[in-house]
């Protein structure tokens, strides 16, 4: 009989403890190593896949977006994207009776965004584990992961069903572009002579700008071949790019910040295809750098997520606008043509038209967006070019960051002048408008 009761104390015992130990479960804020790992994973496959920079950027939008939306309700200090960004409704919400640890939550809703819009599953799932082992690194209680990741996918799905009506479906079925053949017109260029890519993608659904046509640049120079034109002049001058000062250190800033998904090069009488992050990528790497060096908890580093990919989305939009109404041809083109037929510029010009210059819309918004959360004077180490061989850079706040950026594509000899300064206003007001309009802290 004594037996007995000494089994019933220690169950109760035992029982006591469990239930003690799963109420005193509490999730850390702190911890953002998964988040960060499922979005590299997101980049490494789109890399693998060689997504062209506007597609690169739709994926990050959707992926970052879920992440956010996963995590807003644990603090009353943030809110909500729904209803500020276009066609956003509100999302599932977590049972406020129940244990979630929201840092799951938010790398399966990246996951599973990034699984749905991404070709190569092979390789998603190859990656997956180093998300999967942060996880288990964390000692959660089976029963909360379970629920986290159900909540991340139910996060996920609304997102994705989201990202159905952008009108990115309808622009797959648009035909290739035909270069007009008109004098000043792009054209496609070498090596690889590819295609214009994404000439339809000025009717992609924008997040928060009104348009695609509401930050129209300045118009490119008037076409000349006459040696005494502008038009003339500004070819020149990319052609005489690297004749003046440290020839070395402008070859080393063009080709950090090259990031041409496209790139090949020639073993032989072979082409063989180079793997490069997107440019959307490089940016999206350098928030995931500044959450990690400033300490960010899981809110702000889903916010910086979310801040810079809304950036990029919006400004590649209003940049392959103006890209495909302009139609200027490449320098490569026109210095072959008219001032030196043996002229091969740093850098392979990306096949799409030239003005204005990607690269310094999308880099001038993504750091606007960055400051905003991150704050003026953030000095980082860019390591994102380490994997490729290419050495760190260091930056003592974004804007620099993005200034080299813009004048890299000149020092590569991929654009003229006015598409980098015209470039650079229009990612001024994309990112402004981003940041005056989204309200991520109440």
């Amino acid at each position: 009989m004594v037996r007995n009761v000494f089994v019933v104390v220690i169950f109760a015992i035992v029982f006591t403890t469990a239930c003690n130990e799963k109420e005193s479960y509490n999730w850390n804020p702190e911890e953002t190593q998964a988040v960060r790992k499922a979005m590299k994973v997101v980049t490494d496959v789109m890399l693998n896949d060689v997504f062209a920079p506007p597609v690169a950027s739709r994926v990050y939008l959707y992926a970052s977006v879920a992440a956010y939306e996963s995590v807003v309700h644990t603090s009353e200090e943030y809110q909500s994207l729904a209803g500020q960004l276009r066609e956003l409704t509100p999302g599932p919400k977590p049972n406020s009776d129940l244990e979630y640890d929201f840092e799951v939550s938010a790398a399966m809703a990246i996951l599973k965004v990034g699984e749905a819009l991404t070709f190569d599953n092979n390789l998603f799932h190859q990656l997956k584990p180093a998300v999967l082992l942060e996880i288990e690194q964390k000692n959660i209680p089976d029963e909360v992961i379970v629920r986290s990741r159900e909540y991340g996918r139910e996060v996920a799905a609304h997102i994705l069903e989201w990202s159905k009506d952008d009108y990115y479906a309808q622009t797959r079925t648009y035909p290739k572009y035909t270069p007009t053949g008109e004098s000043g017109n792009w054209v496609q260029t070498p090596p690889g002579y590819f295609d214009a890519i994404e000439p339809a993608w000025r009717k992609i659904r924008p997040v928060v700008i009104d348009s695609a046509s509401q930050f129209v640049p300045g118009e490119p120079t008037e076409f000349s071949t006459d040696p005494n034109s502008q038009f003339y002049k500004e070819s020149y001058a990319v052609y005489t790019a690297l004749d003046e000062g440290d020839e070395m250190e402008k070859r080393e800033i063009a080709g950090f910040w090259d990031c041409n998904p496209f790139a090949i090069k020639s073993i032989g009488h072979l082409m063989v295809g180079e793997k490069k992050i997107s440019p959307g990528g490089h940016w999206m790497n350098i928030a995931s750098l500044a959450s990690e060096q400033s300490g960010a908890d899981l809110l702000k580093t889903t916010e910086a997520f979310a801040m810079t990919s809304i950036a990029l989305f919006d400004g590649f939009i209003v940049c392959w606008d103006e890209k495909y109404r302009s139609n200027l041809l490449r320098p490569v083109t026109y210095i072959n043509r008219y001032i030196d037929e043996n002229w091969v510029p740093v850098l392979q010009s990306p096949p799409f038209p030239e003005h204005t210059s990607g690269h310094s819309v999308i880099s001038t918004a993504a750091s606007i967006a960055l400051t905003s959360v991150f704050d003026d004077n953030f000095a980082f180490d860019d390591v994102t070019q380490l994997e490729f061989g290419l050495p760190v850079r260091s930056f003592q706040s974004f804007r620099e960051a993005s200034a080299e950026a813009a004048i890299s594509r000149f020092y590569g000899g991929i654009h003229y002048m006015p598409a980098i300064d015209y470039g650079v206003d229009q990612g001024e007001m994309v990112g402004n408008t981003v940041v005056n309009r989204v309200t991520t802290r109440k």
